[in-house]
């Protein structure tokens, strides 16, 4: 399975813009900081991601508030099929509690 959930700020974000084949597309930096517990042990966990939002979500994700905290559901994959970076490729989102 491959599924990602986290809360994180649009940090910066590009304008909307469409594939050839019509698509509409929005990619962004997300920033994310917590605090988790490994080992025991309570750690900061701070980390910036590459983030795209493709199809009728990308309308929404255009439009979502930089700086405030929301809630992302998505999947991990390469960023193109040469590359071994991944991008956060975002299905659903919704303001952070």
């Amino acid at each position: 399975m491959n599924q990602l959930e986290v809360v994180a700020t649009i940090a910066e974000r590009d304008v909307l813009r469409y594939t050839p084949a019509g698509v509409p597309v929005v990619s962004a930096i997300l920033m994310h900081s917590s605090q988790q517990v490994e080992a025991g042990v309570s750690r900061l966990v701070e980390f910036e991601i590459t983030a795209f939002a493709a199809g009728e979500i990308s309308g929404r994700f255009a439009s979502a508030e930089l700086g405030a905290a929301h809630q992302f559901t998505g999947f991990l994959a390469r960023k193109n099929r040469n590359s071994k970076a991944l991008v956060f490729h975002i299905i659903d989102f919704s303001a952070a509690a």
